[in-house]
């Protein structure tokens, strides 16, 4: 099989270098071997991955050196305001956490850039954070906080990256935060997740049209990400779709004939973390029906790969999912500023 690159996502936990090494062994391994450091637990609802970069790292998995936080809630749901102020505190939290050694001092500004595409909803994340924050701002005023949402090359015609230089050299803040939307490679992340890192941003980077960087090497100061992930690739939902099939009929072979079997008074569907022998499918499906989902999303970027639509695919309430991100993010970065501000007072 010719190796394609089908990994189109930003999120540090989804890149191939992480994936693969999900066991303690693994882990271990990797970080003895190519400086990277992995380490994951629950915080409530809240699935917090942390991974550092060291420049060791850097060489050996292709990851800028630094800090990722990445915070997921996979049960999420539009409704689920439960999982939202969850969500929330956590994301306060670990930006704290992230910022510990950056000072904010009584003139200090900070700059916060939401970059993209007000006209396209699923890249809208960024201006419409910009503009709930302007609405904060105007009932509860910063003196901290700078706003800006340049928008995006193709419609200024300048490289986003010089807008955020200059003014960056103009005002001297003392930190960057940029609001970007992301691309995924599963489709259970859409809208469910938060990425934090100091690593800067290349914007367009998961849809393959990478932009100069924005990151503290180019803007002389140091620039943290937030993105969430809104976008996926069209080939992730066919093999996910299919996984999840296979789970399913292999899963009910398996539970056929049990006493538990006979309980359900719905259609019954298998737990999804559960453990399923895809082989009892296989006289059925074929040789293909073991084979593990990135194997098969191999599989489907070969046979697309000369296809005249290579389709991203967004949710389709994504209009209310970046309202309520926009509002998430902007309510966490004032109630951040505020106790970082109240702490260096102390």
């Amino acid at each position: 099989m010719i190796e394609v690159n089908w990994s189109r996502t930003d999120l540090i936990d989804e890149s191939q270098e992480v994936v693969e090494h999900q066991t303690r062994q693994q882990k271990e391994k990797l970080e003895e071997s190519n400086g990277v450091s992995i380490e994951e637990f629950k915080d409530g609802r809240v699935k917090v991955t942390k991974v550092e970069v060291d420049k060791s790292g850097q060489e050996q998995i292709g990851k800028k050196e630094g800090k990722y936080i990445t915070l997921s809630v996979p049960t999420l749901t539009i409704e689920d305001n439960n999982g939202f102020e969850q969500l929330e505190r956590a994301f306060t939290k670990y930006l704290d956490e992230i910022h510990k050694d950056i000072e904010i001092k009584k003139d200090s500004k900070v700059l916060v850039v939401g970059l993209g595409n007000k006209t396209i909803t699923p890249d809208a994340i960024g201006p419409f954070a910009i503009d709930a924050m302007q609405t904060e701002q105007s009932e509860n005023p910063s003196d901290h906080f700078i706003l800006y949402a340049p928008g995006v090359t193709g419609q200024t015609g300048f490289e986003t990256s010089d807008f955020i230089h200059a003014l960056t050299e103009k005002i001297q803040p003392s930190l960057v935060l940029v609001i970007d939307a992301l691309a995924t490679r599963g489709s259970s992340r859409l809208c469910k997740t938060i990425q934090i890192t100091d690593t800067g941003i290349h914007p367009g980077s998961g849809v393959g049209n990478t932009r100069t960087e924005v990151s503290k090497e180019v803007m002389g100061v140091p620039v943290t990400a937030i993105g969430v992930p809104t976008v996926v690739d069209a080939t992730v939902i066919i093999a996910d779709a299919i996984d999840n099939v296979f789970r399913s009929i292999a899963a009910k072979i398996e539970e056929r004939g049990k006493p538990s079997s006979k309980l359900s008074v719905t259609s019954w569907t298998p737990d999804s973390d559960a453990r399923v022998d895809l082989n009892l499918i296989k006289p059925i499906f074929g040789e293909w029906s073991t084979w593990s989902t990135n194997d098969r999303l191999q599989l489907f970027e070969e046979a697309f790969a000369h296809h005249p639509e290579r389709l991203i695919v967004t949710p389709k309430e994504v209009d209310v999912w970046i309202t309520k991100y926009s509002l998430l993010i902007s309510r966490a970065l004032f109630n951040w500023l505020d106790q970082k501000v109240k702490k260096e007072k102390q």
